[in-house]
């Protein structure tokens, strides 16, 4: 694989686009952790509700102990004051349950708002990024194989729009099937160019 072209233009609007997709990337996963973090210090009201609902069912279970053993009465009287711990109970649970909720709120808001762009961001960006790494390294190992001219050649009349080949010469595949030496390498320049490969002199 070759991640850059040898052409500085082109190699610069590569780096630019890197740099403007990594700086996105991070910037939406930011988004989603402060979004994360902010939805979650609402459980702080549920954490509030769930130490309120214990301590009033621990209040009124040792009230109604301490009522229950009083001689005669102390049965009657205990009886308000477990109804009144059982709503202390419920009271507890739903704090816990309220906190569960804006856990798994904050959970799917975060990943969700981090994780949409981001996989835009890499179908737009990264999948056309890894195709050119591919073909560019797909043609300096065809380079360095020591390919010829004249294959090079044929490559970029098969795949070069042909306004791109007349601009070589108007005959192009004439000249290839002559052998002609400087429309080859104008061809074979071309054709490597579209890869991001310089062609050696």
């Amino acid at each position: 694989m070759k991640p850059y072209s040898d052409f500085a233009p082109r190699r610069t609007r590569q780096v630019l686009a890197d740099v403007i997709a990594l700086v996105l990337i991070a910037c939406w996963i930011w988004l989603g952790v402060a979004v994360h973090a902010l939805i979650s210090d609402l459980a702080a009201y549920g954490e509030q509700i769930e130490d309120a609902g214990a301590d009033f069912r621990q209040s009124m279970t040792e009230v109604g102990e301490t009522l229950g053993g009083v001689p005669l009465i102390g049965q009657g009287i205990r009886a308000p004051f477990t109804g009144a711990s059982d709503a202390g109970g419920v009271l507890e649970a739903a704090g816990q349950s309220q906190q569960e909720l804006v856990d798994q709120l904050a959970v799917t808001l975060g990943v969700g708002i981090a994780t949409l762009p981001v996989i835009m961001i890499l179908v737009v960006w990264l999948v056309p990024r890894l195709r050119f790494a591919v073909r560019a390294g797909r043609a300096r190992s065809m380079v360095r194989a020591g390919v010829g001219i004249d294959l090079l050649a044929l490559r970029a009349l098969t795949n070069l729009k042909i306004s791109t080949i007349a601009r070589v010469d108007r005959d192009a595949m004439g000249a290839w099937r002559r052998g002609d030496e400087v429309v080859m390498r104008a061809l074979a320049a071309q054709e490597l160019e579209r890869s991001g490969i310089r062609l050696s002199r």
